[in-house]
């Protein structure tokens, strides 16, 4: 197999495409490249990366290696991994509190800056002007909470107190709310201009870990911190209104990865040390067991879908189909060794240009546009 910078992919489909006209014969049509990128290492997991920066998979050929990008400043450990299809750029936090941006057509850093705060997964607001950044779940202070960056520049602009261990934040599909979890609170916030809706307590156990969101903003999915199983939190009634637990009796071990299909038919939660991924029919509420699937190994946990919602991939090399719900795929590096990691955001070039860029979370796109360019050839 051959592995190829961007940049020399791109300049070899222009020279074909020039050199095609020239001899008078077929110019080949554009053609709707996926890929996976995945950070490494993985700040809660580097036993299982593969070298420092990006590496990119290929969603329709098996999921094979097409190349890697060097980005330096991951050998510190990356904490998040957000995408913006505004900017057509990968934001990504490390254990070292530094936030930097990754521009997706030059592969090139734009800017990278450490803070007095720590970065974790952080979101950033559609038209891509503003990254909100919780301070960490490790940070413990009475100032937690969202650092408020200017995408731009990286400049910190101010922060948000909302409680220690800010830890995961995300954006809903429509773009319209922002949420942040800290200790036991799931916070919403407008992100236009970070203002607080609403402080939902009493969720998670003993921390909101990993949660989604569904399209209509109607439920959250918190992850537990003492059981496999996650609380079903009424976004209108501002209240947890369900505990669902996996397994045949309590499994007391954290959640850490929660995830909607893209139609929120299902959802997937992460059982690290477990090794599994549980399955709930998410067509009746509360939500019920539907089985599981098995991990080829252990670590932080995450779980999430692709934008068609065909394929799931988790912390680990193993992708599944989610149909079948069997195993497709082995993510892997130039050596075949088995790559594992949760920072993964899916990204779609069509002609040279990027025309699609996906979430880290599994959050629930029922009823709204889907994110897939779609291609005919003409």
């Amino acid at each position: 197999m051959r592995y190829m910078k961007h940049a020399s992919f791109f300049a070899v489909g222009f020279l074909t495409v020039c050199l095609g006209s020239a001899l008078g014969g077929p110019v080949p049509a554009p053609v709707l490249h996926r890929y996976l990128y995945v950070a490494t290492p993985d700040g809660a997991q580097a036993d299982s990366g593969s070298g420092v920066g990006m590496m990119v998979f290929d969603l329709d050929k098996d999921f094979a290696l097409v190349r890697r990008i060097e980005v330096p400043s991951m050998s510190e450990g990356v904490r998040g991994l957000t995408g913006c299809m505004a900017t057509r750029a990968l934001y990504f936090s490390t254990t070292s509190r530094r936030l930097g941006a990754f521009d997706l057509k030059s592969e090139k850093v734009l800017w990278n800056r450490q803070y007095e705060a720590g970065c974790d997964r952080s979101s950033i607001t559609p038209d891509g002007r503003t990254l909100y950044a919780p301070t960490g779940w490790w940070i413990k202070g009475d100032d937690d909470g969202l650092l408020v960056i200017d995408a731009a520049t990286g400049e910190n602009q101010r922060r948000i107190k909302l409680g220690k261990t800010a830890h995961n934040s995300l954006i809903s599909a429509d773009g319209k709310r922002l949420f942040l979890g800290t200790q036991t609170t799931l916070h919403e916030l407008d992100p236009a201009d970070g203002r607080v809706l609403q402080s939902i307590p009493d969720v998670g156990e003993t921390g909101v870990f990993p949660f989604t969101v569904d399209a209509a903003r109607h439920y959250a999915y918190v992850c537990l911190g003492a059981h496999v199983g996650f609380d079903v939190v009424d976004l209108q009634q501002g209240k947890a209104v369900h505990r669902v637990l996996a397994g045949e009796a309590p499994i007391a071990h954290r959640t850490h990865g929660a995830a909607l299909t893209p139609d929120e038919q299902e959802v997937w939660i992460s059982d690290q040390d477990g090794k599994r991924l549980y399955i709930f029919n998410n067509t009746v509420m509360p939500p019920t067991a539907a089985g599981h699937v098995e991990l080829s190994m252990g670590g932080h946990g995450w779980v999430n879908f692709s934008m068609d919602g065909k394929f799931a991939w988790s912390h680990t090399p193993d992708i599944f189909d989610v149909k079948t719900r069997k195993k497709v795929a082995t993510l892997r590096d130039e050596k075949g060794t088995p790559v594992g990691g949760s920072k993964l955001i899916e990204v779609h070039f069509f002609d040279g240009q990027v025309v699609a860029v996906g979430s880290e979370f599994g959050l629930g796109r029922k009823g709204l546009p889907q994110p897939v360019r779609k291609v005919d050839g003409k």
